[in-house]
């Protein structure tokens, strides 16, 4: 779903590029519609998630929230936009209750604060929506085994070592192993294609997916099982249509301190990330700090320059220029003057979320009305989904 993975897992589509956006569309099938978000798809049903599992960083900001500003600004009247806090998925890795309660409310401050009007998209909690986990327990009776064990992030679990390294008090990832994993882990998938599936019914075109670039072989999936409902439970109207790609631009922003990996809220150097709500003081030490090389000059090289190529990313994100144009901007300058530049766009980005976030955060009572009206909507539409589904499968 820009499944947004904030953390990781959220469903968003983030691809890098018109080009590499149809290449990835292409993956997923000949019948995938490889279309940009506009006006006339409506009427659509767009939704995605993001877990709340603390403040946003840059990227999840850049690659998730503002892409949801941006579709709902372009949604047209008809379309209905789903937001959700994926609580259910916080839990496949250790949270401390007190905290992911906290982080609950200020999950829906965050998505508020970066744009998002309650009165035009809804914002809810997946965990107050129950029709979420009774879809993804149907669908789990339909699910190949093999299909999950094939899955990248099942395979490749060094996030999860890393947080289960650390809520164990663990030396290193050396310390943790599979044994340590939960079922959660392996099946989380079928919950994400439960969360978009659910709000497909009685509506004339498939549910639209913003998804990130790690994510879209959960997509796959989830195409995967609308099919084979289809086919298990067969009928003159196929409940499910296969979910559709949205092709929405979004910035891969990497580590400031070790720019071959991903910004991550869960890297032990707090200065490898920049959050949401950091001061502009916080973001010239960041800023600062980051690393980039000894080569003189300033050129976008993704693969022999990371550092320097980061920060043009970043700043490209914040300014919406090309990377690569910029790079030309700076090529007789020095690092210096790049990220001097790069820490005043970032301060412009974040000034405006960050200011609101702090107004709404003390509301507490309007931030759990926008949720409580969010779970009855999301409730009302995803009932209509699962009274079908329980006639088709015997359990009505």
């Amino acid at each position: 779903m820009s499944y947004i993975r904030l953390a990781p897992r959220s469903l968003r589509l983030a691809c890098t590029g018109r080009s590499n956006c149809r290449r990835a569309a292409q993956k997923l099938g000949s019948s995938l519609k490889r279309n940009v978000s506009t006006k006339s798809d409506s009427p659509r049903i767009i939704f995605s998630g993001i877990q709340p599992t603390g403040i946003p960083h840059l990227g999840n900001y850049f690659g998730a929230l503002a892409n949801w500003v941006r579709l709902q600004d372009a949604a047209a009247p008809e379309d209905k936009l789903f937001f959700s806090i994926v609580g259910w998925h916080a839990l496949t890795l250790p949270q401390d209750p007190k905290m992911l309660s906290e982080a609950r409310t200020t999950m829906v401050a965050l998505i508020l604060a970066s744009g998002i009007n309650p009165r035009r998209s809804v914002v809810f909690h997946q965990d107050e929506a129950s029709n979420h986990t009774e879809l993804a327990w149907i669908l789990s009776c339909l699910t190949p085994v093999g299909k999950l064990r094939r899955m990248t992030t099942w395979k490749a679990r060094c996030f999860a070592w890393t947080r289960l390294a650390v809520s164990r008090n663990a030396n290193n990832e050396s310390e943790v192993d599979d044994s340590l994993l939960n079922a959660g882990l392996f099946t989380y998938p079928i919950l994400q294609a439960a969360d978009i599936l659910a709000y497909r019914q009685n509506h004339p075109r498939a549910t639209h997916v913003p998804v990130g670039e790690d994510q879209q072989q959960h997509l796959e999936l989830t195409r995967d099982l609308a099919e084979i409902f289809n086919h298990t439970y067969p009928s003159p109207t196929p409940l499910f249509q296969t979910p559709e790609l949205m092709l929405t631009p979004s910035k891969r922003i990497l580590s400031l301190r070790d720019p071959t990996a991903k910004m991550s809220k869960s890297a032990v150097d707090p200065r490898s990330r920049i959050l949401l709500t950091d001061s502009y003081e916080t973001i010239v030490k960041r800023v600062r700090s980051a690393v980039t090389d000894s080569v003189s000059g300033i050129t976008f090289d993704p693969v022999k320059r990371p550092g320097t190529s980061n920060l043009l990313t970043i700043l490209s994100a914040c300014t919406g220029k090309v990377p690569a144009v910029l790079a030309d901007r700076y090529s007789a300058s020095n690092h210096g003057a790049l990220k001097k530049d790069v820490v005043e766009a970032v301060e412009e980005a974040l000034r405006k979320p960050r200011t609101e976030f702090v107004r709404l955060r003390e509301d507490k009572a309007f931030l759990a009305q926008v949720a409580r009206d969010g779970a009855e909507k999301a409730r009302e539409h995803s009932d209509r989904t699962m009274k079908e589904i329980r006639k088709r499968v015997g359990l009505s």
